[in-house]
């Protein structure tokens, strides 16, 4: 026959290696799909947004199935129960959002002539100290009533988009419930082969929890004395600013600061700056004990994520997926985590950057000799 002879190399000479990519090239190529892969996120953000919405929700929810079938209920029921209490969530964040939203309107069309005195004020003000005329017209623009109506037509927007997306949320939750019961049972049906993997997305499941019992409760706390405070200074719609408060609790870091604005300006509005002074240092010191020096605890605890990734990803995912992003930046931080790093024993390092205490140096690095 003839043909070519593929020569085996001599014995006791070992075999080349395969070509391996530098270490340069695989992060190009990470980056690259990663980009890739974010892309399809952005565009696809309307329908990403409340996926993800609907599977926290059941994450949340999940743990009601449990008592009942150690007590011998059927599945179906345990999994109506789960439907049940995610509804009862969206219920109460709907009507917290629309109560919110037609008081803010309604707000804006009462205090309209004070919106445009106050305006004028500060543009005087801001020109008697120094400020050129287009300066401090930009500055004080902040206040004129049809900028206000203007924000508060993009935040009807927003509320109306979270409306439409709530359908959607709707069938997530039913769906994502039923198949919450048989995923449950991924270790029974394939063995201890799968452990590593169903234990890693507990514990993701455990700290998402942790983290929105963890905001929640601090953010009722903080509403409720915001929104008692702003009543005693006289400052209208105290609840709506308490719903505010506690909404804006569930953003990392910047939360505080967006829902201190609009009731210090409706302060400056209908008290002067003395009330403005005052409601600023209320919020500074209830929100600032609890939000930055209590809370972060908490929540370290809870999700062992670094303030520098906490704080970058609320305007990343903000970024990609809406504003919905703002409130499930965290558990989409936690889960890109889950996926890329914690399956990688090489990027133990890169977890423990992340803020990741699990990933600790296993032992203390030895001393580097003189």
């Amino acid at each position: 026959m003839t043909g070519k002879t593929h020569r085996r190399p001599p014995q006791g000479i070992p075999a080349a290696p395969a070509p391996v990519l530098s270490p340069t090239l695989r992060v190009l190529l990470g980056l690259a799909a990663a980009v890739v892969a974010l892309a399809g996120l952005y565009f696809a953000r309307d329908l990403v947004g409340p996926l993800v919405l609907g599977a926290v929700i059941v994450i949340i929810c999940h743990p009601v199935r449990f008592p009942l079938e150690r007590r011998g209920w059927p599945t179906w029921t345990a999994t109506t129960a789960v439907i049940v209490v995610g509804y009862l969530i969206l219920a109460v964040l709907v009507a917290l959002l629309w109560y919110a939203g037609v008081q803010f309107a309604q707000l804006v069309v009462d205090y309209e002539d004070q919106l445009k005195s106050t305006a004028e004020a500060v543009i005087s003000w801001l020109q008697s100290i120094g400020m050129d005329g287009q300066a401090a017209d930009a500055t004080a623009s902040i206040l004129r009533p049809a900028n206000v109506l203007a924000f508060a037509t993009s935040l009807g927007g927003t509320v109306l988009s979270v409306l439409t997306a709530f359908f959607f949320v709707v069938a997530y939750v039913i769906f994502m419930a039923a198949d919450g019961a048989r995923y449950s049972r991924a270790e029974a049906s394939f063995g201890r082969g799968v452990r590593p993997t169903v234990r890693r997305f507990q514990i993701y499941n455990s700290g998402v929890r942790r983290y929105y019992v963890v905001n929640a409760t601090f953010g009722a706390i903080v509403a409720i004395i915001d929104g008692l405070a702003l009543w005693a200074l006289g400052v209208p719609a105290p609840a709506v600013w308490a719903i505010l408060a506690f909404v804006t609790n569930f953003i990392p870091n910047i939360g505080f600061v967006l829902g201190l604005i609009p009731p210090a300006l409706l302060a400056l509005v209908v008290g002067g700056w003395p009330l403005m002074l005052v409601v600023i240092a209320v919020y500074c010191v209830v929100n600032v004990t609890l939000q930055v020096l209590v809370q972060p605890k908490f929540v370290s605890d809870a999700v062992s994520l670094s303030l520098t990734l906490s704080f970058f990803s609320v305007i990343f995912w903000t970024f990609i997926i809406g504003p919905l992003g703002a409130i499930l930046s965290i558990p989409l931080t936690l889960l890109v985590r889950a996926l890329v790093l914690e399956g990688d024993p090489d990027a133990r390092w890169l977890r423990w950057l992340s803020g990741d205490h699990e990933a600790a140096p296993l032992r203390p690095a030895a001393a580097e000799p003189d």
